[in-house]
């Protein structure tokens, strides 16, 4: 087992090295982005007329190809992380302005004067009302955005070896080692699992309201449906006796 998760000493991490760079790089431009759509998604909800432009700004910027970006960034950043984070960072607002400019418009309007009767500001109803309303389309748009940015960190081993597991990926390929590639993307896709699932546990932490699915219904005793079936008919047919007469 332990040969299995040996590296080349060229990679210069071990294994659980690569793990938590690849999650270092994935998960901050996530986090980034999320601090950044928050106020960009509160002025789409009061000015109705930029969410298109704004919304069309993101999907061009996602448009642009990944190794683009890192070519423009490379004079500014250098072959660093801080280059293969900002563009993971720009991707990930063209997921969260919408889940969020979404879950913040589903909040009813009874809910909101129900809070500004209560004394609440516009500041003070966005973070305790409408966001912890909102939280299951942010949850989810975090989830997709989450799973995107750690495939996308791979892309980082063409710039200086930045690619995290990406980096063994790429080594593999080189010098024609199977291993280090299936080992690479197993655990990418592992850790996209993972992540997946704690962002799913943390949605039904802060949305205790939500359904966690259908109950079975509870288990009915034959003598009690005969006793029930039998009450019911009695009145059926004492009326049916009656109009007979």
């Amino acid at each position: 087992m332990n040969g299995l998760f040996d590296l080349p000493s060229d990679l210069q991490h071990s294994y659980l090295g690569l793990v938590g760079l690849h999650l270092r790089e994935a998960l901050i431009p996530v986090a980034a982005g999320l601090l950044l759509a928050l106020p960009v998604a509160q002025l789409c909800v009061r000015l109705r007329w930029l969410y298109a432009p704004v919304l069309g700004l993101t999907t061009v910027l996602y448009a642009i190809p990944s190794l683009a970006f890192f070519v423009v960034l490379i004079d500014y950043t250098g072959q660093t992380e801080t280059t293969v984070m900002i563009p993971l960072a720009v991707y990930s607002l063209v997921v969260l302005v919408p889940a969020i400019v979404d879950g913040v418009r589903s909040v009813p309007q009874e809910t909101l004067d129900a809070a500004t009767g209560m004394g609440l500001g516009p500041v003070r109803r966005y973070f305790q009302v409408q966001l912890p309303i909102a939280a299951p389309a942010i949850v989810a748009g975090l989830r997709v955005a989450s799973v995107s940015s750690i495939s996308l960190v791979s892309v980082g081993m063409l710039i200086g070896n930045q690619g995290a597991l990406g980096n063994m990926l790429y080594t593999g390929m080189t010098y024609g080692r199977p291993r280090l590639i299936w080992l690479s993307v197993i655990s990418t896709a592992v850790l996209a699992i993972a992540v997946d699932a704690l962002l799913v546990l943390a949605r039904r932490i802060l949305t205790p309201w939500m359904p966690r699915g259908t109950r079975p219904r509870p288990a009915v005793d034959p003598a009690a449906a005969d006793r029930l079936a039998t009450d019911e008919a009695e009145p059926a047919a004492t009326v049916r006796k009656d109009a007979a007469r």
